[in-house]
């Protein structure tokens, strides 16, 4: 993967950095090749990856079961796929 998404078919692929304990919510810059994203959850059993989750499928206007987290659950650097998102945030290129 040269960039930090990429498409699938009608599933968008992202790396993630994720960070946690952070006092929003938020979509962050691009870092080489992953995402960074922000969420307010500490990261404790996996919980900051489900909060990350849950905010992802807000931001791309999908139901919590079209976002699957490939690896990364216990880890800051992740993938998720978003099946056919309904919207897209200004940091990811339309297809």
């Amino acid at each position: 993967m040269d960039s930090f998404c990429k498409w699938d078919g009608d599933t968008l692929v992202l790396n993630i950095l994720g960070r946690p304990r952070a006092k929003r919510d938020k979509i962050g810059k691009v870092k080489g090749k992953q995402l960074e994203i922000h969420v307010a959850e500490d990261p404790v059993r996996g919980k900051a990856t489900g909060h990350l989750v849950d905010f992802l499928a807000d931001e791309f206007g999908v139901g919590r079961s079209e976002v699957t987290v490939v690896f990364g659950t216990y880890n800051v650097n992740k993938q998720v796929r978003i099946h056919a998102p309904q919207k897209l945030p200004g940091v990811i290129p339309p297809r």
